[in-house]
């Protein structure tokens, strides 16, 4: 729906607010994939990002909250509303805790970390995308979490700041209760950590880097792994008798070995390619489209349900699609 011109305005007149109309979304995501948002607003501040999604709610704005993009999959309609980014992105260290806005990079967390000894977040080296996305989505990796760190996350609920300690953010493997309570907006999270060597938490950052380039090569058009893993326990008992040994670690299975089993290597619609090397990794190779993506990890998970009876699911979010949405 196109946005009501004194609408338009008012979201013009709040301070460090930029709005973009008909702007177009692919170079805003990691796949180079999507259409055109009727409106990108960028918020450079926590105090006018509050204000702005206050005042889209409250006149009833279709809208979505991105961040890096690195795990979306934008429609190649776009989206018909006002897209909005907090891009506050201030870290700040303080003895063993690091203050940082939503709109950091993830990967500015992790040096600063390091640069201040504190250990806990050199396994999350490379992982793209900003604080206030690995929040919601409780990234991690190497059995690692950002949940081990997050003291306090203060969001807003389109009226208000609000705080909630660890417990209250509910996080579980790849999730939170932001998932869940899409209308509040993490804007800034306090973590805490343990001293560390910092020479020895480089050399730790600097292996995981090497892994993760030769994986997902910083070019490489993709949202890195496409499912999340699953959790052994969860498995049909059926299929978890079918999984060598070797493979579970910290009770979860890589997807990887399920998406192998059903000949996902190499599967290829348009440009969009999965890897022939990783079964869960899927890029843009050249002019692919959302739809051709989507249909690819349809093909995938129906293939997987066919052959064990479970589903995988996707740690990708999807903006401007009628059956998903961010």
């Amino acid at each position: 729906m196109p946005i009501p011109l004194g609408t338009l305005e008012r979201m013009r007149s709040i301070s460090d607010v930029v709005i973009r109309l008909e702007e177009p979304l692919a170079p805003y995501t990691r796949f180079g994939i999507g259409g055109p948002a009727a409106a990108l607003c960028d918020a450079a501040t926590a105090g006018a990002f509050a204000e702005l999604l206050h005042l889209v709610c409250q006149q009833q704005i279709p809208h979505v909250v991105i961040a890096g993009g690195t795990n979306l999959i934008v429609s190649d309609d776009g989206f018909d509303g006002a897209v909005l980014r907090f891009r506050g992105e201030r870290v700040t260290v303080g003895g063993e805790r690091i203050n940082a806005e939503a709109g950091a990079s993830l990967q500015a967390v992790v040096n600063a970390s390091i640069a201040a000894g504190l250990q806990g977040m050199q396994t999350m080296t490379r992982i793209p995308g900003s604080l206030g996305a690995a929040v919601y989505g409780n990234a991690g990796a190497y059995g690692h979490s950002i949940q081990e760190r997050v003291e306090r996350v203060v969001f807003t609920d389109g009226g208000q700041e609000r705080m909630l300690d660890n417990a209250g953010c509910e996080f579980h493997y790849r999730e939170s209760l932001f998932k869940r309570r899409k209308d509040w907006v993490v804007l800034t999270a306090e973590l805490s950590f343990e001293p560390g060597d910092r020479a020895e938490l480089q050399r730790a950052a600097d292996e995981i880097k090497a892994i993760r380039d030769a994986k997902y090569p910083p070019a490489m058009r993709c949202a890195g792994s496409i499912f999340k893993n699953c959790l052994f326990n969860e498995l049909p008992p059926e299929v978890q008798a079918q999984i060598p040994p070797k493979l579970v670690r910290d009770g979860k299975v890589p997807s990887a070995y399920f998406l192998e089993q059903v000949g996902a290597k190499g599967m290829r619609r348009g440009d969009i390619q999965v890897a022939g090397y990783h079964a869960n990794l899927i890029y843009n190779d050249g002019a692919g489209t959302a739809e051709d993506l989507v249909s690819v990890i349809e093909d995938l998970k129906e293939r997987v349900f066919d052959r064990f009876g479970f589903a995988v699911e996707e740690e990708v979010q999807y903006v401007g699609f009628e059956r998903v949405a961010v």
